[in-house]
């Protein structure tokens, strides 16, 4: 195993490009397959390039929120502890790979914006404590927990087709999450992989002369700025605790309602609110809240110059048609049995190219809903839209588009990770679809 690992890892840093190398490029296959296999013209192509460029300005910056707040809420004193304490709780370098990964899935689970920075903070807190654990491996870990989001409560086909009025209701109507997240194949899924995962991370960690032991001083952070002695009225303003404080109890009494009026009701939205103003509260200062914030704002870059490729690899594959000739070429072969997995397997292709859960059902769901229908018997709607989203989920480890807020926080590129990711792949892949062919 870590003669393989070991491999992959060489190979992904030899030939996995940057990713902003990696969605130029896939920008270049899209519009090629969009020409090739379409009746798209060039025109076209360019005109699907353009008009959907800008189309996911509200979700990437959602996405910078994510990262911005996550980092800032982890540089409060308060935080800082909580994340030293569970780091220093693993007693070996592989209990510290089993521990990240585990949490990591299980905050995903609950929330893929709150796992996906919780996370890599604890993984960076263990590579700041121990000296025998490999740091790229610890942030694959970290990233790995994000398979299982789709499956969890916050997973957004589930959740869509369970609200009433979704685009779909008259086709197949409004299905709860007692047949889709609480079902025993789904719950199945995600126990099986809560567990094998970080076992495969743990079998994973190179051995010791093989090891990347980050210098600590990459990880030190900066001493904060000493309270000035004499201070202005202005800088009064900055360092006084009752402006954080009253700010923040109106953020919280927003909280309290919003939980009151819609139930548990988590969405990104949310969450970002919530850590935000936890983040100020924490701080404590307005000083000290907006160090933190210059601090975190570097690592936002890589979001805001490649999410505008990713929804316009979006656009050409939705316009062209070519995401709905993939999947029909896929389903096509499909028969009672096998439809199952099969819509799984074109779920991790599309999801490739469209690497958004909500994007990815706007552009299957047609396609697949018909299939469900045409080939009857024994299947579902509910175990098909399941089957798209654990699709969606899966190739996300093989896929930069959603490790960049990790990978900003932790400081490292896609190939320092991605040779242990792919194993995580083949390893989910054989339990995903194992579990849709047997049991669902």
């Amino acid at each position: 195993m870590k003669f393989l690992t070991n491999l992959s890892t060489k190979l992904m840093e030899r030939y996995l490009p940057d990713a902003f190398i990696f969605v130029i490029l896939l920008t270049f296959v899209v519009f090629i397959l969009g020409l090739t296999t379409t009746d798209t013209t060039a025109v076209q192509m360019v005109s699907h390039f353009g008009n959907g460029f800008w189309g996911l300005l509200a979700f990437t910056l959602q996405m910078a929120m994510v990262l911005l707040c996550g980092h800032v809420m982890a540089k409060s004193p308060f935080f800082k502890s909580l994340l030293e304490a569970l780091a220093k709780a693993p007693k070996t370098a592989g209990g510290a790979i089993i521990m990240v990964s585990f949490v990591s899935a299980l905050a995903c689970w609950i929330n893929w914006g709150f796992g996906l920075v919780l996370g890599v903070l604890i993984a960076k807190e263990v590579a700041r404590q121990r000296n025998d654990t490999d740091y790229r491996l610890l942030i694959a870990s970290s990233y790995s927990g994000f398979l299982v989001w789709h499956g969890g409560i916050a997973g957004s086909i589930p959740l869509s087709i369970a609200t009433e009025a979704h685009p779909y209701v008259d086709k197949i109507g409004i299905i709860p999450t007692t047949d889709t997240i609480f079902t025993l194949g789904n719950l199945l899924i995600c126990g099986i992989l809560m567990i094998a995962v970080p076992l495969l991370n743990y079998f994973m960690h190179p051995a010791p002369k093989d090891r990347f032991i980050i210098d600590k001083v990459k990880l030190q952070e900066p001493e904060p700025e000493p309270k000035p002695s004499v201070m202005t009225p202005a800088e009064r303003l900055e360092h006084s605790a009752w402006l954080n404080y009253i700010i923040g109890f109106l953020g919280f009494a927003y909280v309290v309602h919003y939980f009151y009026t819609k139930g548990f009701d988590l969405n990104l939205n949310i969450i970002n609110f919530i850590f935000f103003f936890a983040a100020i509260v924490l701080h404590k200062t307005p000083r000290n809240f907006i160090n933190a914030v210059d601090e975190a704002v570097r690592g936002v870059g890589p979001i805001l110059v490649q999410f505008p490729f990713y929804a316009a690899i979006m656009a050409m594959m939705v316009n062209s048609g070519l995401a709905a000739n993939i999947t029909n070429l896929i389903v096509s072969t499909a028969s009672e049995d096998s439809f199952y997995v099969l819509a799984f397997l074109s779920a991790g292709i599309v999801n490739f190219f469209v690497p958004s859960g909500g994007g990815q059902w706007a552009v299957q769901a047609p396609v697949m809903i018909d299939a469900v229908n045409a080939i009857g018997g024994n299947l579902e709607q509910a175990k098909m839209a399941m089957t798209i989203a654990w699709g969606d989920a899966w190739t996300n480890m093989i896929q930069p588009f959603w490790a960049l807020p990790a990978l900003a926080i932790a400081g490292l590129k896609a190939k320092d990770i991605m040779g242990f990711c792919l194993f995580v792949l083949l390893l989910s892949g054989v339990v995903i679809a194992g579990v849709f062919y047997f049991v669902f």
